[in-house]
C-alpha cells in the first residue's frame, strides 16, 4: 500500500477526533460560556450540519480542480474551523465556526476515496479506503479520550488548539506525500457531476448507509445509560468502554475492506446481517457487565465491516463523478447520526426501556439489508437487460464472435 494512505489517515484522525469530541466536553463548554448543555448540545448539531451541506458543495464546486490541491485546500479550511472555535468569544461565534469545521469533513473523505483508490491496484481498492478510514477509527480509541482529557485539564479552548496542530501536521503529509496528478484535472465539471447522480442504484447505495448506520447511531447515541442503567456499569467505566467500541470499529473497518476486495456485496449484506444480529441480542447482552463490553465491541466491529463497502459502491455507481458521489455518501453516513438518534430517542420516549434504543436500530438495519437487496435487484435487472440488448445488436449488425462475447459480459 502506498505510503501516501498515511497522509489521508492522519488527516481522518484529526477529522475524527473534532467530530466526537465536543460531546465529552459538553459540560465545560456550557459552563464557560454560561449556557446550558442542552443549548451547548447545538454544536453538535452545527458540526453535522457543516458536513451535509458542505459534502456535497464543495465537492461539485471544486469538480475542475487537482484532487491533490482539493485535500490541502480542505484540511487548511479544517484547521481555520478549529482555530475559530479554540478563540470563540460566545456561543454564537462558536457555532458558525463548528459549522465551518464540519465544512470540509464530507468532501475530504470524498475525494480522498477516490485518491486512495486510483493509487493502488483494483483488487485492493477497498483496503485503500479502509487504511484511510482507519484514522477515523484509531481516533475514537486514541484522539477523542486524550482530547478530552486535554480539555478537562487545559480547558476546552486548548483542545481545538491541539486538534488544528493534527491539521497542520496533515497538511505537511498530504504536501509531501500525495504525488502530483500526471493526467489533467477532471474536466467534468459541475453540471456533469451533478448529472452522474442521476441514478438509482447510486441513491439506493445512499439509501442503505442512511438506514444501515443509522441503526448504528440509534443505539450508540444512548450507550451510555445502556451501560450504566442496565448493566451497572459506572460512569467512570463507560470512556475506557467507548474506547473498546473503537477498537472494535477498527477491526471491523480493516477486515471490511479486506473482504470487499474479494466480494463487494457479499461483504456488505454480512456487515448488515451481523448489525442485524448484534443489535437485536442488546437487551440480553446488556444484563452483565462482561457481555455488555463485549457486545459495545461487536457492535463497532459489525457497522464498520459496511464502512468501505457502501464507500466503493457509491463511487462505482457514479463512476462519471466519483468524488460527489463519495461525498455525498459521507453526508447520508452524518444524515444516519442525526436521524438514527432521533429514533432511538422515540423509542425512549415512548417507555419501551433503556434498550429499546438498540431493538429499534435493529429495525433500521432490516431496512439496510431491504434497501441493499433493491440494490441487487436492481443491478441483475439492468445487467440482464444489458445482456439481452447486446445479443440483439450482435445478430442484427452480424458482429464477430469476439464482439458478441463482450456485449453478453458487458
Amino acid at each position: 500500500m502506498p505510503l501516501a494512505l498515511l497522509a489521508l489517515a492522519v488527516g481522518a484522525f484529526g477529522i475524527g477526533t473534532t467530530e466526537f469530541v465536543m460531546m465529552g466536553l459538553l459540560p465545560d463548554v456550557a459552563d464557560d460560556l454560561n449556557i446550558s448543555i442542552p443549548s451547548a448540545g447545538h454544536l453538535v448539531s452545527a458540526y453535522a450540519l457543516g458536513v451535509v451541506i458542505g459534502a456535497p458543495l464543495l465537492a461539485a464546486a471544486t469538480a475542475r480542480m487537482s484532487r491533490r490541491t482539493v485535500l490541502i485546500a480542505l484540511m487548511a479550511l479544517f484547521v481555520a474551523g478549529n482555530a475559530l472555535s479554540a478563540f470563540a468569544p460566545g456561543e454564537v461565534f462558536l457555532l458558525a465556526a463548528r459549522f465551518v469545521s464540519g465544512l470540509p469533513h464530507g468532501a475530504f473523505f470524498g475525494v480522498g476515496a477516490v485518491v486512495a483508490t486510483g493509487m493502488v491496484a483494483p483488487e485492493r481498492k477497498a483496503r485503500s479506503v479502509s487504511l484511510m478510514f482507519l484514522g477515523l477509527t484509531v481516533a475514537n480509541i486514541v484522539g477523542v479520550p486524550a482530547a478530552t482529557a486535554m480539555g478537562q485539564q487545559l480547558g476546552w479552548r486548548a483542545t481545538f488548539i491541539g486538534v488544528s496542530a493534527i491539521g497542520v501536521v496533515a497538511i505537511a503529509a498530504l504536501v509531501a506525500l500525495i504525488p502530483r496528478e500526471k493526467a489533467p484535472a477532471p474536466t467534468t465539471g459541475l453540471r456533469g457531476e451533478l448529472a452522474a447522480l442521476r441514478s438509482v442504484p447510486v441513491w439506493l447505495a445512499l439509501g442503505t448507509t442512511v438506514a444501515g448506520f443509522g441503526a448504528l447511531f440509534a443505539a450508540y447515541s444512548y450507550i451510555t445509560p445502556m451501560l450504566t442503567d442496565a448493566a451497572g456499569f459506572a460512569e467512570a467505566s463507560v470512556t475506557l468502554l467507548l474506547a473498546l467500541f473503537g477498537v472494535g470499529a477498527t477491526a471491523g473497518n480493516l477486515l471490511g475492506g479486506r473482504l470487499a476486495d474479494h466480494s463487494l456485496r457479499g461483504t456488505l449484506f454480512g456487515g448488515l446481517v451481523s448489525l442485524v444480529l448484534v443489535l437485536a441480542l442488546f437487551p440480553l447482552l446488556m444484563r452483565t457487565e462482561v457481555t455488555a463490553a463485549v457486545a459495545v465491541a461487536l457492535l463497532g466491529m459489525a457497522a464498520f465491516i459496511t464502512g468501505s463497502p457502501l464507500q466503493l459502491m457509491v463511487m462505482e455507481k457514479a463512476a462519471a463523478a466519483p468524488s460527489l458521489a463519495s461525498s455525498a455518501n459521507q453526508a447520508a453516513f452524518n444524515l444516519a447520526n442525526a436521524g438514527g438518534a432521533w429514533i432511538g430517542g422515540l423509542a425512549l420516549a415512548a417507555g419501551f426501556g433503556v434498550t429499546s434504543p438498540a431493538t429499534a436500530g435493529a429495525g433500521l438495519a432490516v431496512l439496510g439489508l431491504a434497501v441493499a437487496g433493491a440494490a441487487w435487484a436492481v443491478d441483475r435487472r439492468r445487467g440482464a437487460d444489458a445482456a439481452v440488448s447486446g445479443r440483439e445488436r450482435v445478430v442484427a449488425g452480424h458482429v464477430p464472435a469476439e464482439a458478441e462475447a463482450e456485449a453478453v459480459r458487458r
